[in-house]
């Protein structure tokens, strides 16, 4: 009985990449890198398929990042944010089969940009309040919505977090305690759809290993990196993941 695993090469030297963005994303450093994993992977395989085959990679390095941060995390924040990201993974289950994986990957990736856009262009000061919590209900369904698509649930829930200024370790735990739900959330509706096949998932499992290589890295310059560097790293991933998802809804 041969071992029903994916043996293309070009797949394997786009999936290395991006499994270990995947993990030094989840961990914190470089938060919106991950988002990258899916259109990176899409170039081999379909788009719906590589979210299959990320789907145990995604429990491990949740897991990792769990035991890492488990200190850290606000639960107010928490207990806000997660039924509004569960909402949005069951409206995910909905439409899978509905909408097109390139529309919310084009939709997620101009609401990156306009989000980065008016950071720089109105800048916020130090005195300025938090976003209004109806802002963050919308952007957590959102994120859990384009999660249950193409996994890029993080532009759109750090879109509201960002601003709440918190600190590194604590921007990482709560969005690490917050995606940990919402992707354990998805395999049922996953399996319902048939992602979860022999094939997809002893791909998987060649895969796993790089996931704690990945976390390790992340977790490591989490906790050495100064704030202001912090989120300026953190900008940048987002730039380049809604530049890449902008491009893929065109493509």
């Amino acid at each position: 009985m041969t071992f029903p695993l994916i043996t293309d090469p070009f797949f394997y030297a786009l999936a290395i990449p991006a499994v270990l963005l995947m993990g030094i994303s989840k961990s914190g450093f470089g938060a919106g890198f991950g988002s990258l994993a899916v259109p990176m992977m899409a170039l081999a395989v379909t788009v719906p398929q590589a979210a299959a085959i990320l789907m145990p990679i995604l429990l491990l390095i949740d897991i990792l990042g769990m035991a890492a941060f488990r200190k850290n995390f606000d639960m107010r924040l928490v207990k806000f944010l997660l039924p509004f990201g569960l909402l949005g993974t069951l409206v995910g289950t909905l439409l899978f089969s509905i909408m097109p994986a390139n529309m919310v990957a084009g939709i997620v990736g101009a609401f990156t940009l306009l989000f980065l856009a008016q950071r720089l262009v109105f800048p916020p000061k130090p005195d300025s309040p938090p976003p209004p919590r109806w802002l963050g209900a919308l952007l957590a369904v959102t994120s859990g919505f384009t999660s249950f698509i193409s996994h890029a649930g993080g532009p759109p829930i750090s879109a509201y977090v960002i601003p709440l200024r918190l600190s590194p370790l604590t921007f990482t735990a709560t969005l690490a305690f917050f995606f940990f739900v919402i992707n354990l959330s998805k395999w049922i509706p996953y399996a319902w759809l048939g992602l979860l096949d022999l094939r997809n998932m002893a791909t998987s499992l060649v895969l796993l290993p790089l996931a704690p290589l990945g976390v390790w890295i992340g977790v490591r310059l989490a906790r050495r990196i100064d704030p202001v560097l912090f989120y300026r790293i953190l900008y940048v991933g987002m730039f380049l993941t809604g530049v890449k998802l902008l491009w893929d809804g065109f493509r």
